[in-house]
């Protein structure tokens, strides 16, 4: 699934850096079932997004049968202020027989981009990604199938914290210190995306808020 590569050029337009407040800086409220400010990425079909509380609070569902599409906000965060990203996710089932590493095997549950615009060379943009792994061990990092401009890190793996709500909370420049060797000081744009169109199995997910902290 080339998200990767495709949200590059839709990042050519990068909005103007949010006011962020010291303390924290919201780019889903998805507990209030706003999606202000997102828009969607479609590749294979669309995973169907929208907003429920079977998983016992109110969030954002995604559903994909075969299929890949994603959600994606253009927002510029000062990394000096805000470095630390938080979300919550919840994943009931995971993907069988899959090769993330491969792209016939490029499918997962959920997963969550940070994104690095490269301008007017759309080809340079770059992104952390942030998955729930079927099969890879938590805390694992490879580049991804279609783009080594995407680098990917296992926070979750299989059923092991599945049929429940788990929080998670990254220092995104450290993490894109480890995985791309370089220094950043802002990103330009959050994704998310729950895909299954390698595969052409059934996925689905829950997302809680995403945003940003000071620590």
């Amino acid at each position: 699934m080339r998200f990767e590569a495709g949200l590059g050029a839709a990042l050519l337009a990068i909005s103007a850096m949010a006011g962020a407040a010291d303390d924290a800086l919201m780019i889903g409220r998805f507990s209030a079932g706003d999606l202000n400010g997102w828009r969607t990425k479609a590749f294979q079909g669309e995973t169907r997004y929208g907003f429920d509380d079977k998983s016992g609070r109110r969030a954002l569902f995604a559903a994909s049968q075969g299929a890949a599409s994603g959600l994606y906000r253009e927002i510029r965060v000062d990394l000096n202020r805000t470095p630390w990203l938080n979300w919550s996710w919840r994943v009931d089932r995971v993907l069988s027989g899959v090769d993330e590493r491969t792209q016939a095997g490029d499918d997962y549950p959920a997963r969550v981009y940070v994104v690095v615009a490269g301008g007017a060379a759309f080809w340079k943009t770059r992104s952390l990604v942030y998955v729930w792994s079927s099969n890879q061990p938590v805390g694992a990092t490879w580049n991804n199938a279609f783009t080594s401009n995407a680098r990917v890190m296992a926070l979750r793996s299989g059923t092991k914290d599945a049929g429940g709500w788990v929080s998670e909370k990254r220092d995104i420049r450290a993490d894109f210190r480890q995985l791309f060797g370089e220094d950043i000081d802002a990103i330009d744009a959050v994704a998310l995306m729950t895909d299954t169109d390698n595969s052409g199995q059934g996925a689905s997910a829950w997302y809680g808020d995403i945003y940003f902290t000071a620590r």
